[in-house]
């Protein structure tokens, strides 16, 4: 939101908020972090920077929609079809799907 004296900021209500995707620690230790990562429909991770180079492995077909720093996509994901991205990508992940969403992220410490 732009900061001017013609707009008001307010606080997010809880109608507002977006509904949080659940992580699931399954695994953390001193080599790897495993997640499982569970969306409701429109939930969301909120804006974050992955510390680690990761790797993702779909439990669902689906879209998720990446909200980054230069522009939003959508990314289209199989079950089963895992990709991996370096440390220091910065997004936010949201279920555009009308039904969970679930993958494993494995981050790489």
């Amino acid at each position: 939101m732009r900061s001017s004296a013609s707009v008001r900021r307010t606080e997010p209500t809880e109608e507002d908020s977006p509904v949080q995707a659940r992580p699931t620690v399954q695994i953390d230790n001193q080599r790897v972090k495993v997640t499982l990562w569970t969306f409701a429909p429109g939930a969301e991770t909120g804006q974050h920077v992955h510390a680690h180079d990761y790797v993702v492995v779909p439990l669902t077909s689906g879209t998720l929609r990446l909200v980054e720093a230069a522009a939003t996509r959508e990314a289209q994901l199989t079950a089963g079809v895992s990709y991996n991205r370096p440390a220091g990508v910065a997004h936010n992940v949201i279920n555009a799907n009308a039904y969970e969403f679930r993958f494993i992220e494995v981050e790489l410490k």
